[in-house]
């Protein structure tokens, strides 16, 4: 008994040792903890605490009542937009526009950034970087006046250029036509994030042991092998990362891109194939102040997107050992 006592005094001791080392090595750095401290609470202000008025997904959320007073209604929110006539549009054009950009925008900035790396010249490398850059810092409210100048119907250069080349013989409005949409939007996209997005990939290629490369040169191998063998293996964890999170917000297609390109909504002939979750959320939660439906959707938008980075996450590190976690 007396030994039981003696080891539960030691490892109280133990803990509170360790507690005081913990203390005494934040306090040393205070100059380290004072550049976290500011992130950690906007977080919490910003983040965490809103995360309390999720609970109007399950009221009847009265602006004048407040959300404490607000009746509890449970699941109906939830089971309005399940039994909504917009919810397979709505679905469809989101999954659609999400898996377009997976496929067609996630690899632009790895292929940009593994041919920015053959560039020997530092002067034209150097401007191919500044000019793929520029773009991601310009708005898209800016974006979308470019877009509408470029295909404008009365002189829009794109159909200047085509009407030129024999292409067509009328202009086109490119802008009412849903068909055309999806392309619109896609290199909207890849144009204004490509370069931008390959930072963090040409960073990773900067890591790369050069002896690789000269092994491979050894063995006879040439540029485009060297790039497969070499330098896409090395930053495969990165790109693999990359990916879960991009499949984690799979079903969120876009905001800003989708609702300056409609014009805010307002091209009626394009909703059949822009209305996504988050424009969908944006109207019907500002436009028509149904506060609660607009939660209890984005909510789900969460919640699936939350399934979806946890089942990306497992296969990635069953299949190759890299993952968030």
């Amino acid at each position: 008994m007396k030994e039981q006592t003696a080891i539960k005094t030691d490892s109280r001791k133990v803990r509170t040792f360790h507690h005081g080392n913990e203390l005494r090595g934040i306090t040393r750095q205070w100059d380290l903890q004072s550049m976290v401290w500011p992130g950690l609470i906007c977080l919490i202000l910003f983040s965490y605490i809103p995360m309390y008025g999720v609970i109007i997904a399950f009221k009847e959320y009265d602006i004048f009542l407040g959300i404490g007073a607000s009746p509890w209604v449970g699941l109906y929110q939830f089971n309005m937009f399940f039994d909504s006539p917009e919810l397979s549009m709505v679905m469809r054009n989101t999954i659609i526009i999400s898996t377009l950009k997976l496929i067609l925008i996630f690899p632009s900035p790895i292929l940009l950034a593994l041919l920015l790396n053959e560039i020997k010249h530092n002067g034209f490398k150097r401007f191919i970087q500044t000019a793929t850059y520029l773009p991601h810092f310009i708005s898209w409210v800016i974006v979308s006046g470019l877009v509408f100048s470029l295909l404008s119907v009365e002189s829009g250069s794109v159909n200047y250029l085509l009407m030129k080349l024999g292409f067509i013989d009328n202009p086109i409005n490119w802008l009412s036509m849903p068909q055309h949409f999806y392309g619109i939007l896609l290199s909207s996209n890849l144009w204004k994030e490509i370069g931008f997005s390959s930072i963090v990939y040409l960073a990773a290629i900067a890591g790369i042991n050069p002896s690789l490369y000269e092994a491979a040169e050894i063995d006879g191998a040439g540029r485009f092998r060297k790039m497969f063998s070499v330098t896409l293996p090395c930053i495969a964890p990165v790109v693999i990362i990359f990916l879960i999170l991009a499949i984690g917000n799979l079903l969120s297609a876009g905001f800003e891109d989708i609702l300056t390109l409609t014009n805010n909504g307002k091209n009626g002939t394009l909703t059949s194939m822009a209305e996504v979750l988050d424009t969908y959320v944006y109207r019907v939660g500002l436009g028509e102040q149904r506060y609660s439906f607009a939660t209890a959707v984005g909510l789900f938008k969460s919640l699936i997107n939350i399934v979806l980075l946890v089942g990306a996450n497992a296969i990635a590190k069953r299949v190759g050992g890299n993952s968030l976690w």
